[in-house]
């Protein structure tokens, strides 16, 4: 199946341009002859002699090429191909019924799909599409399901006379028509759909509900994420969900919205680092912090979950760190173009990856930062494309126990050593006497033994949180 080729098209009607493109897909000249090297020549052969065969782009692969297919893989009777059953947990701190908008307003929470169930989204949207307090919900939709419940809950709340503002990504690879088809679906229901230019992607996951309270004030509701506001996805792809009501960060990504609106004013951003405009520069700004720290003699350190490390400027970043003494870890699932434990430019840097049930696709940065660690969870790889061409954001967890969560969970998969691989693709060993991690697994059975009892002492907003731990994070 080709792509579309719309990147440099940069003016006219961007919608129009894509549905022309798509009917063309069908029909369209190949790019490129992907083929298995155990095929007859002579089937080879006589596929080249076909006129539209790209005979200059040949590429020579493995039996199978779209994997895609795999998500339908067919069913066998045998239950030892098979995972054992791990069924969506429950939240430990969001409620199973009742309101999702009154807990969110006492507390942050943190939500961990596929190990926790993706509903609790979905019921988010619905309560805030029928609450007659609710006034506006905004929205960026990257990749949806077929059936999005997501999407059939903004058009209830349109039908209901909320403010519907959904910035609808046409340029999501293959996903460009269902995306036409929502974005044709919630126009005509009344929302406001924002489509952004060839030029920039809109990669992010921000949900954002403004709500009349008691006193008549108007109060933000956000949910940040690493994944999409897709239920499919979220029963193989491993994220990260931040619900909120901080006033801190629901500030911001008021400024993202507007930004996204009207795309000419670069919002000014306390907390959250976005992408194109001030992602690079603040992750450099917390590495030079890390490098002045080491040449100090301070501790100092960097860990990385990543799906992709491409960006040359940020690869000589993390060199540089890695020279002045910084220790940076790095778990990277995908493209790795940084070569780790080189004598001098990058003794510092270990790097391994992790593949396992699910499809690792959270992304979490980790600074030392003097001892006052500093934990951002993102939409971003460390990608060109994602630091210059695309709106993401990399979200600071500021609840001091949500930031040891996310900080345990990433801990466990530091230290896998059943699907962890290192960066020659040699499986991780277990330590002599040790017994091995399977941190998918681990993880799974950590958050089924989070109780609501463990979670009591976490103060509501707006009251006295509780003194610090002494306790380091070490690296």
């Amino acid at each position: 199946m080709p792509s579309l080729d719309i990147e440099e098209e940069v003016s006219g009607d961007l919608m129009e341009k894509i549905r022309s493109s798509l009917a063309k897909r069908a029909t369209g000249f190949p790019a490129r002859l992907l083929y298995d090297p155990e095929m007859p020549q002579e089937s080879l052969r006589a596929i080249k002699q076909k006129p539209a065969s790209p005979t200059r782009s040949l590429v020579e692969g493995s039996r199978y090429h779209n994997f895609r297919d795999f998500f339908g893989f067919p069913q066998f009777d045998d239950p030892s191909f098979y995972y054992p059953e791990r069924p969506a947990l429950p939240h430990p701190t969001l409620p199973r019924t009742g309101s999702l908008l009154a807990a969110i307003r006492q507390r942050d929470h943190l939500l961990h799909p596929p190990y926790q169930s993706f509903d609790y989204v979905t019921r988010l949207l619905r309560e805030a599409a029928t609450d007659p307090r609710v006034s506006a919900v905004s929205i960026t939709l990257y990749r949806v399901a077929s059936k999005s419940a997501v999407v059939k809950a903004l058009l209830k709340a349109a039908k209901h006379g909320k403010q519907v503002t959904v910035v609808m990504e046409l340029k999501a690879r293959f996903d460009e028509e269902s995306n036409l088809y929502w974005a044709d679906k919630l126009q005509r229901a009344g929302a406001n759909v924002i489509f952004t230019p060839p030029e920039l992607k809109v990669h992010s996951k921000l949900l954002l509900i403004a709500r009349r309270e008691d006193d008549e004030s108007t109060h933000q509701y956000a949910y940040f994420s690493t994944g999409n506001f897709n239920e499919s996805t979220s029963e193989l792809y491993t994220d990260h969900g931040l619900f909120t009501a901080d006033e801190r960060l629901t500030r911001d990504a008021t400024a993202v919205f507007e930004y996204l609106r009207d795309q000419s004013v670069v919002p000014p951003l306390q907390h959250l680092l976005v992408a194109p405009f001030g992602l690079r520069s603040g992750l450099n700004a917390l590495i030079d912090y890390e490098i002045k720290q080491a040449k100090k003699g301070k501790e100092a350190y960097i860990i990385l979950k990543l799906n992709a490390v491409e960006d040359k400027g940020m690869i000589a970043k993390l060199y540089h760190a890695s020279e002045a003494g910084v220790r940076v870890e790095l778990i990277v699932r995908g493209i790795g173009c940084l070569m780790p434990g080189q004598p001098v430019y990058s003794e510092n840097i270990r790097q391994h990856g992790l593949v396992d049930r699910f499809l690792e696709h959270s992304r979490v940065y980790v600074f030392a930062h003097g001892g006052e660690e500093k934990v951002f969870v993102s939409s971003a790889d460390w990608m060109t494309r994602n630091l210059d061409r695309r709106v993401e954001v990399a979200f600071p967890i500021l609840d001091e126990t949500l930031r040891a969560e996310v900080r345990h969970l990433l801990d466990l998969q530091r230290n896998d050593t059943v699907k962890a691989r290192d960066f020659e693709n040699e499986f991780v060993a277990p330590e002599e006497g040790k017994k091995p991690v399977q941190a998918q697994e681990a993880t799974y059975a950590w958050l089924k033994g989070l109780k609501r009892r463990q979670r009591k002492e976490v103060p509501p907003r707006g009251k006295a949180p509780r003194e610090k731990s002494n306790k380091k994070m070490s690296c």
